[in-house]
């Protein structure tokens, strides 16, 4: 940057300088008055809160057990499923049966489909506990969502509450500086 004469009536050459804007081409553009205020320093600090860390890891928590409950609960939709086939496996398996025996098959033919109503019941059993284990799953696994969006919720309150702090601080000295400067306007109009 290089200083040049005011070109703002007002200002000192001191108190303007010029920076380069480059053109879309890539080439070196025209040079633009700073307005005297761009280069003020910055009085009261930006907030950070401390635990960000911890804030981002409890909310990529909450995200994982958001996700691990959404996979829980495809199985359990896939668990579903499986328990109405095997339900209609049996029932099919019953019919056959049935069947069998209406038609007058042979002792060898009736242990075939007691058998094969045995295998579907079986697997009905299966699919049932099964359905029942993955129940579980997601119960936990709402369990654990919850629970990691409360911690989320307890980290989320303390950044409100310290941002709020932070605020109510620099309002404080904001308003110290304020009436610092009114005090002195005043003094300088009562020593005239």
């Amino acid at each position: 940057m290089r200083r040049c004469r005011s070109p703002v009536p007002g200002t000192t050459r001191a108190d303007v300088l010029k920076e380069t804007v480059t053109g879309p081409n890539g080439r070196r553009g025209i040079q633009v008055p700073r307005r005297p205020g761009d280069d003020r320093s910055v009085e009261n600090p930006s907030f950070t809160f401390r635990l960000e860390r911890v804030r981002s890891l409890r909310e990529s928590a909450e995200e994982a057990a958001r996700e691990e409950l959404a996979r829980e609960l495809s199985h359990r939709v896939r668990g579903e499923a499986l328990l109405r086939q095997a339900t209609t496996a049996v029932t099919d398996a019953r019919a056959v049966g049935r069947d069998t025996v209406l038609a007058g098959a042979t002792g060898a033919d009736l242990l075939a489909a007691q058998a094969w109503m045995e295998r579907t019941e079986r697997r009905n059993s299966d699919a049932v506990a099964d359905l029942h284990r993955l129940d579980g799953e997601v119960a936990r696994s709402r369990a654990a969502l919850a629970e990691a969006a409360r911690e989320r919720e307890v980290i989320e309150r303390l950044k409100r509450k310290k941002r709020a702090a932070h605020e109510a601080e620099s309002l404080r000295v904001a308003q110290i500086a304020l009436d610092e400067i009114a005090l002195t306007v005043h003094r300088r109009g009562t020593a005239a």
